[in-house]
């Protein structure tokens, strides 16, 4: 009889190194494709880091990874797991959760061939978002932040329904947004997926713990094409597909005691692309400009414009969010003071390098 421990340790190998081998296979596929229909990253601004077109269709790997992961969990692996193996979240979450990330990739296939309006495409990914919290796919109200609700209240779930909403709508921009250097967003997609993971796994998240391996065997398996220099991009098809993943999964936790730790933990694993969405808003209305428009002023860029090169400017941007991922491993342990100080040490770095840069620019 196969004990609990045994069964756990190979169907977390299982949901690793499946979606490593898928992306890894299919993103050379997606570089022979991309050509063929017209999926290609052709610099015409001074945004771009690039100087020859580059496929642009790396988001078909890695959803195809993912998803094909998640299906076998739910209809192969999950059946055959011993009695004995318990479950602490209901198995059909992780075909909500799919549902929620078919729908939002194919919004990232039709924006990358098509350029849709910022503001078109915020109703989308808001549509996407509305769609896996009727699903069942929510952060409870009730004792969030220390408030008390009604637990089936119309206006518990009202609350609930924005937080949710918001949350997953402003974290899958921001890991959208930081994809702007070869192998940046993967690299912090998938450290970002093992430290919330790790989290759960503490916490005895056994649906959060998988699926965040799947998410970040996805982003690893495509990671050596896109890293510097790259022979593919993810587009926003994949870029919006990991920070919707992430969001959603990083929602299904503990809806009672523990709610402000699972709320928090991945507010600090995603610090890195958080923080750098918060300091473009904030530079943006300062200036007068759209909060949609696009710059060349964030985290990654000004590593670059400080000279530190691409390779160089991810490494430093992996190690910040490394930080701030055992931060948030750390916290979801309570050892809330020692949290606090990783935190801080990281926001550090990220402050520095941002008035480094703001003194050059004078």
């Amino acid at each position: 009889m196969m004990s609990d421990k045994t069964a756990m340790i190979l169907i977390a190998l299982v949901c690793f190194v499946l979606p490593v081998i898928l992306s890894a296979v299919l993103t050379p596929v997606a570089i022979r494709i991309a050509p063929k229909i017209g999926a290609m990253d052709v610099p015409r601004d001074t945004r771009r880091m690039h100087k020859l077109p580059i496929p642009r269709f790396g988001g078909f790997a890695i959803f195809i990874a993912m998803t094909v992961t998640i299906l076998c969990l739910r209809f192969v692996i999950f059946p055959f797991v011993p009695e004995q193996f318990t479950i602490d979240e209901p198995v059909w979450k992780l075909v909500s959760i799919a549902v929620g990330g078919t729908l939002i990739y194919i919004l990232g296939v039709v924006d990358d061939f098509l350029k849709l309006r910022a503001v078109v495409k915020l109703i989308f990914e808001i549509v996407c978002a509305a769609v896996v919290f009727f699903l069942g796919i929510r952060i409870p109200a009730i004792n969030l932040f220390g408030l008390e609700f009604a637990g089936n209240s119309i206006g518990n779930l009202i609350i609930s329904f924005f937080v949710t909403v918001l949350w997953i709508v402003f974290v899958t921009n921001t890991i959208n947004l930081i994809d702007g250097l070869d192998g940046l967003a993967a690299g912090v997609t998938a450290l970002a997926a093992l430290s919330i993971g790790y989290s759960a796994y503490l916490s005895g998240q056994t649906i959060v713990t998988l699926s965040m391996l799947v998410c970040a065997g996805a982003a690893l398996g495509f990671l050596p094409y896109n890293f510097y220099p790259a022979k593919i991009f993810m587009g926003d098809s994949g870029a919006l597909f990991l920070g919707f993943m992430l969001a959603s999964v990083s929602v299904i936790g503990p809806a009672k005691g523990a709610a402000i730790i699972a709320t928090i933990v991945p507010v600090l694993v995603l610090g890195v692309p958080i923080f750098d969405v918060l300091f473009a808003v904030l530079r943006r209305l300062i200036h007068r400009q759209s909060i949609f428009s696009a710059d060349k002023a964030h985290l990654h860029h000004q590593l670059t414009h400080l000279g530190m090169g691409q390779r160089r400017s991810v490494l430093m941007l992996y190690g910040i969010s490394a930080i701030m991922g055992i931060s948030a491993i750390i916290f979801s342990r309570r050892l809330y003071l020692e949290s606090v100080f990783l935190f801080c040490t990281a926001l550090l770095f990220i402050i520095l390098l941002i008035w480094e840069w703001n003194k050059d620019e004078k």
